[in-house]
């Protein structure tokens, strides 16, 4: 007699359970662009004159305060507070200065490479990090991706250039540059040489964060702890020892300005969720995604003007999100 096994309640439930992974994903997904997209537009709104009325180096001082405390009440909350009891071995926290350190020199460099070219350029050239991210994520972290996922990654770049491209007001640019009898677009060797720096320590921030989350079998609160424990004290001492502005730390703090802080401090924590159980090259996806919310948000909340030029990058973004996950 052949007995043939009832597998149709096992099968249903691991397809629930599939189901409802995906729906996970997919909500992480969509919160993390819309949090990214509307980073811009609400920074804008807080503008007074032309200029943020508070001090953005405090801010960003204040989402990593902000992301180090809600891992330790997370570390609290699901009993992990026993790790804390001991101090951890030096080889165990170490590696987690290195993203804080990355991450500070990149925050830097965007404030020298505006004297190397003006602000057009370097978002035209800043999607050359999702090149130099796919390359160090295949290189340092040995994953192999097919010849589909290569294209479909040069066409999320492809399609950020597009994008950056569509939000320059070409005729305004030439007024301008004849107002002031000075080219409006300009970059020098040294700015693409600084712009190439950039995007190679972005890249290598995140992969090397994704490397060091997913080696060590420690509980995700436990790892942010250690992470935001040093972006605020390196954060803070590069926020300190480079305060020229007038404005004081807190000051200009307004309802949209804790909402970003908000906003950033929540990402941030979310994107280690993405590294730590799935992968970097999500993040690229978010952020080419966000630019697309950034644009309707700002046409919604701020009068931007949308061209048809802009359904491009967001066909190029569909079908490079298709060609990479198929």
């Amino acid at each position: 007699m052949i007995v043939i096994q009832n597998v149709g309640p096992t099968s249903s439930v691991r397809h629930r359970k599939q189901w409802r992974k995906q729906l996970q994903w997919a909500a992480l997904f969509v919160l993390m662009v819309f949090i990214y997209g509307s980073h811009a537009p609400l920074i804008t709104l807080t503008k007074i004159n032309g200029e943020v009325p508070f001090n953005p180096s405090s801010c960003v001082v204040m989402i990593e305060l902000a992301k180090l405390v809600i891992s330790l009440a997370t570390l609290i909350l699901t009993g992990g507070i026993a790790a804390l009891h001991a101090f951890p071995p030096l080889v165990l926290v170490a590696p987690y200065a290195v993203p804080a350190i990355l991450y500070a020199l990149n925050n830097n460099l965007v404030v020298v490479m505006q004297t190397y070219m003006d602000p057009s350029s370097y978002q035209v050239l800043s999607n050359l990090k999702i090149a130099s991210t796919a390359l160090l994520y295949s290189f340092c972290l040995g994953k192999r991706l097919r010849l589909g996922q290569w294209f479909a990654l040069g066409l999320l770049m492809v399609a950020g250039v597009c994008h950056s491209y569509s939000s320059l007001d070409v005729g305004d640019l030439e007024r301008k540059a004849e107002a002031d009898e000075r080219p409006r677009l300009h970059i020098t060797a040294w700015g693409l040489f600084l712009v190439l720096v950039y995007c190679c320590v972005s890249g290598l921030a995140a992969v090397y964060t994704e490397m060091v989350l997913k080696s060590q079998r420690l509980p995700l609160s436990l790892q942010n702890l250690y992470l935001y424990v040093f972006g605020v004290v390196i954060n803070g001492l590069s926020s300190f020892s480079a305060a020229t502005s007038e404005k004081s730390f807190l000051e200009g703090y307004s309802g949209v300005v804790w909402a970003i802080i908000a906003g950033q401090a929540a990402n941030g924590l979310l994107m280690s969720v993405v590294l730590k159980h799935g992968s970097g090259i999500t993040r690229l996806f978010v952020i080419s995604c966000s630019m697309l919310v950034n644009a309707l948000l700002s046409w919604a909340m701020l009068g931007l003007q949308l061209t048809p030029f802009f359904l491009l990058p967001v066909s190029m973004i569909g079908l490079a999100a298709y060609l990479y996950y198929r």
